[in-house]
């Protein structure tokens, strides 16, 4: 019942969004620090990405139709920017399981790094409204973007983490 309540306000976000100029974690502020779950169960910081380089972050599940929306702009900004921007999917552990993603995966595979956010800590870190939640991040660990739903300029967004602040923006 509760992650069926979950998962259906995790729908509802983007729409209830609209007209809200700050999405999730504030354009300028870095994340607080947070330890997540590779997909084989091992803990892992976010630290380890963030504040090296620029990194973008998507809040993910299996089930969400606006993520597999935005999975073409994504692949194709991977392909862009290749190594120079690491890219993160945090699976949210909301109607699906490490193994879920897992089986999906190899149904399916991407190029990006899963993580397993099985207790909500990264969610709540960059206080992530909805799946297809995006966050990009400058080389210095600072929000320099942040958006929701599947028309999101995924390759302005990482262009922007290499500009100037005044450059950052939040997308709706």
């Amino acid at each position: 019942m509760v992650k069926a309540l979950c998962a259906g306000l995790l729908l509802l976000a983007p729409a209830m969004l609209h007209g809200q100029e700050i999405i999730g974690i504030p354009v300028g502020e870095s994340p607080p620090a947070v330890t997540i779950e590779n997909l084989n169960g091992d803990s892992v910081a976010l630290s380890r990405w963030i504040g090296k380089k620029p990194v973008i972050v998507e809040f993910w599940a299996t089930w969400c139709p606006i993520c597999a929306e935005l999975l073409p702009r994504m692949e194709a900004a991977q392909r862009k920017f290749g190594d120079r921007v690491e890219f993160l999917i945090v699976a949210v552990a909301v109607n699906q399981s490490k193994n879920t993603v897992r089986r999906h995966l190899e149904r399916h595979p991407m190029p990006f790094t899963f993580l397993w956010d099985g207790n909500g800590a990264a969610v709540r870190a960059f206080q992530a409204p909805s799946t297809s939640y995006v966050a990009v991040l400058d080389a210095k660990g600072r929000v320099v973007y942040t958006g929701v739903g599947a028309d999101q300029d995924v390759e302005a967004a990482i262009e922007s983490a290499a500009e100037t602040p005044r450059a950052a923006k939040s997308h709706q």
